[in-house]
């Protein structure tokens, strides 16, 4: 749950982002304890608001950590999103190495392992998630040395060569080596961790493990699933049957081809609008038969990087959009906006095609959202190789999307599948989806965490 001020009010409203949008299920069903930034920095807010929000998100079990709004700039905008996530990307071009970045993140981290301590009660298991708090595993292992911590990275490790420009390696290898349990999406990225401590830390290591002292890390894979049913069950809805009939409406006689990302570098837009124009240039047969959907959503605006995609990408939808468009035929409708649940899922069952190329994600559940809405299981999903939900979604059409060329002829290639092939295709990974929910996904962490935590006990 975030805070929001709306001119003297407060509101209360549901975090969004993968993360937070697919614990939620899980969370409300298990006595559990959330800890995190409610979304508001200190300076917007008085002391009676501070009690009041404290108040009302623990009537929820979620325990506020206050930030200033050096710490939110520096912490969340600074290290984590200018350092952490390029290098984590593969765009070391990007990372920014500032020692006053890495310095209030020390401290944030800090404040969440406080924050934590005054929570824990014997017993308890101590779930910490993400690239914002990669040091707060050892910092709650200090004040807590025989808790049970879990850590799971959302994002992708990077490769050893990578991982090793960053100035505060070691301190972060060591943070993570707090946890009884580190967490990945694929095994690669479990062995890329893996091969930096053992190479940076000179610890020893093997497959799944890190031995630490007296202690040894379990190190696993466990890919994130989603909310299927509620995804699945979609077209239910008089809300989003009526949308659907209005896009179709709208594209009678034509293809649908979907897109939706946050507005980041690491999603591959530039990429893959490259790709849908040269497709157009290509194939002149289907235009004025085919529209793509691009939604982005706005994301980190604050960050120079951010801001200089956006202005990317409204250029090239403008160029194409002017290139091949008739007076009744925009090729691509392009929507800068999150779309509410009802409106996505509708996208997502008027959709023939949905293209989901990122350059690198950890996971990526977008694909998955795309295939659990489809109860037909028809439609073409088109995925990187570089995606981690691409370790379980073969049956979709693969590509390099660094390989404009490629990219447009997979375009190609969806559009003229025929429906049985889409049906063959589909159905194994909707059924892999259906039974690896964000619920298994949850307790099998959990149950390894306790597995690995009562291993320590018989070292």
């Amino acid at each position: 749950m975030s805070v929001v001020r709306r001119e003297q009010s407060l509101l209360f409203e549901s975090s969004v982002g993968g993360l937070a949008t697919g614990l939620a299920q899980f969370y409300k069903s298990e006595p559990s304890a959330w800890v995190g930034w409610p979304g508001i920095p200190l300076s917007r807010i008085d002391d009676k608001e501070k009690r009041a929000i404290r108040e009302r998100l623990m009537k929820e079990s979620c325990h506020p950590v206050f930030l200033t709004g050096y710490e939110v700039d520096h912490f969340y905008h600074g290290f984590a999103n200018r350092t952490i996530w390029p290098l984590f990307h593969y765009f070391p071009l990007h990372t920014v190495y500032n020692k006053v970045f890495w310095q209030v993140y020390e401290n944030v981290n800090e404040k969440f392992a406080d924050a934590v301590a005054g929570l824990v009660r014997p017993g308890d298991k101590i779930w910490i998630h993400d690239y914002h708090l990669l040091l707060l595993p050892e910092l709650i292992r200090r004040r807590k040395p025989e808790a049970a911590i879990g850590f799971f990275l959302h994002i992708p490790f990077p490769s050893y060569e990578l991982f090793r420009l960053l100035p505060w390696r070691e301190a972060i290898l060591r943070g993570l080596l707090g946890a009884d349990l580190v967490g990945f999406h694929t095994e690669s990225y479990g062995r890329h961790f893996i091969e930096s401590a053992s190479r940076i830390l000179g610890v020893q290591a093997g497959p799944g493990r890190i031995r630490i002292g007296p202690r040894t890390v379990k190190v696993g894979a466990f890919p994130m699933g989603i909310h299927f049913e509620r995804f699945s069950s979609a077209s239910s809805d008089p809300r989003v049957r009526r949308e659907v009939e209005k896009i179709e409406k709208r594209c009678v006689g034509r293809k649908i081809i979907l897109s939706v990302d946050r507005l980041d570098y690491s999603k591959g837009i530039p990429q893959r609008l490259e790709a849908y124009e040269l497709f157009l240039e290509k194939h002149p047969a289907w235009r004025e038969k085919v529209t793509l959907i691009m939604i982005a959503v706005p994301s980190r605006v604050s960050v120079p990087t951010y801001a200089q995609l956006k202005k990317s990408v409204d250029e090239s939808v403008g160029r194409i959009n002017g290139r091949f468009g008739t007076i009744g035929w925009v090729p691509i409708w392009y929507h800068y906006r999150a779309l509410p649940f009802e409106s996505l899922a509708s996208h997502y069952r008027a959709a023939d095609v949905c293209l989901v190329t990122p350059l690198r994600d950890g996971m990526n559940l977008i694909a998955k959202e795309y295939l659990a809405s489809r109860d037909a299981g028809d439609g073409v999903l088109v995925l990187s190789e570089m995606a981690g939900s691409a370790a379980e979604l073969g049956g979709s059409i693969l590509v390099n999307p660094n390989n404009v060329e490629e990219m447009a002829e997979a375009v190609k290639e969806a559009l003229s599948l025929n429906p049985a092939e889409q049906v063959r295709r589909n159905e194994p990974m909707r059924r892999l989806i259906e039974s690896h929910t964000v619920v298994r996904w949850a307790r099998d962490f959990l149950a390894a965490l306790v597995e690995a935590r009562n291993g320590q006990r018989v070292l």
